[in-house]
């Protein structure tokens, strides 16, 4: 059968904020929150935790999650994702959710997913959203993305992308860390050695358009709350407590 699947890789250590997935806001871990999200897709057949960190692991089977371990050699979400989808050769379409979005919007997962689903010429899928604020349009950690007519991605960049050596006609868009996969696409990524620009820019996506992949985007409307410090923690609690 042809199945898609919601993986969301998870590890414990981080630079800025360790542990990040088990911790809570209100009552709940910052991986139950975004599991939770997750289960809201509409286009979703399983969703899978894929950790190597026997904490996690247990915090997910607390709640009633699926969750498998990995290997701890694994260098980014990506290969762990690979990891599980070889176990499942059922799994056609997947959609890499991070761990650390407890806000995306399920409309948004599924977009993601349903580009890989219905378009024949993309690889791999993934969101952006328009930029007005030049603090954001100048900042080297919101990645920018330039596209085609058909939504295509030209390129990712740390830079401001297009240089406005006349005023831009169009919009400035930054990009979204999660990503659809038709299933040879992942196996794909994951075999090709790093490549030039990847390394440069230190973005992953490079590799599949240096190789000549198709990333396909979709445009969304809302600003992610990805939770990497913690004051990003404390905005995440502050949103939760207006919406209880």
């Amino acid at each position: 059968m042809s199945k898609t699947a919601i993986i969301i890789p998870a590890r414990y250590g981080s630079s800025r904020l360790e542990g990040k997935p088990l911790l809570k806001v209100a009552g709940k871990s910052v991986i139950q929150w975004v599991y939770e999200k997750a289960m809201q897709s509409k286009l979703a057949d399983m969703i899978i935790v894929a950790t190597d960190d026997e904490r996690i692991f247990n915090c997910v089977k607390d709640f009633g999650g699926e969750v498998e371990m990995t290997s701890k050699d694994h260098k980014c979400g990506s290969d762990r994702i690979r990891e599980v989808a070889d176990r499942h050769p059922e799994i056609s379409f997947i959609v890499n959710l991070q761990g650390d979005e407890p806000l995306i919007e399920p409309s948004a997962i599924d977009a993601v997913a349903r580009n890989v689903q219905e378009d024949d010429k993309a690889d791999i899928s993934t969101l952006i959203r328009v930029l007005k604020d030049e603090n954001e349009i100048n900042n080297p950690n919101l990645v920018k993305c330039v596209i085609d007519n058909n939504g295509y991605a030209l390129y990712f960049s740390r830079s401001k992308i297009p240089f406005e050596r006349n005023s831009i006609e169009g919009n400035f868009y930054g990009h979204l860390g999660i990503y659809g996969y038709k299933r040879k696409a992942l196996i794909k990524m994951t075999t090709l050695p790093q490549t030039p620009l990847e390394k440069t820019e230190s973005l992953e996506q490079l590799r599949a358009l240096e190789n000549g992949m198709k990333i396909k985007t979709s445009v969304v409307d809302f600003v992610p709350v990805g939770i990497d410090t913690a004051a990003d923690l404390e905005k995440f609690k502050q949103i939760v407590e207006q919406r209880l």
